[in-house]
């Protein structure tokens, strides 16, 4: 007997579990929560680096230094060998051709050309930035590049 031939038996279901319906089924009182504490109340959830009373870890380390996450720029990301494999000779890319081709799928998030892959198409790039492995082998093959948020 294997253990799909079990469950085959048995059924897809499991039932659920009734908590407080009186003290014959098992699960009463208490309804398996236990005595006491937040777990046992009503409306209690888990918050992650909750520690009840005591003051949290996060608040009692000290906060030194700065963090440019915030501040940093987010780029779509399209190499050369990607435009060179989807799109002609002659080609006029831009965000929303981008999209069409499944390259990216946000227009709202700058783009950014980089030089991984070769290319001897010439096309018409529009796009935010682009790197300068990528712009040179843009314009060498006959194409223009054109920054544009």
């Amino acid at each position: 007997m294997m253990i799909h031939d079990i469950t085959a038996m048995v059924g897809p279901h499991k039932r659920r579990k009734r908590v407080g319906r009186g003290i014959g089924s098992g699960h009463g009182k208490t309804a398996g929560r236990g005595h006491k504490g937040a777990h046992s109340r009503a409306g209690y959830s888990y918050r992650i680096g909750d520690e009840g009373g005591q003051m949290p870890l996060f608040r009692r380390l000290p906060k030194r230094g700065f963090s440019n996450a915030q501040f940093r720029a987010v780029y779509n990301i399209v190499n050369i060998r990607a435009l060179d494999a989807r799109f002609g000779d002659g080609a006029h890319i831009n965000p929303d051709t981008l999209v069409q081709v499944g390259l990216i799928h946000n227009t709202k998030v700058p783009i950014k050309i980089l030089g991984h892959g070769r290319t001897s198409k010439k096309l018409f790039v529009t796009a935010a930035a682009f790197s300068k492995a990528a712009a040179t082998q843009i314009t060498e093959s006959g194409g223009t590049i054109t920054v544009a948020p």
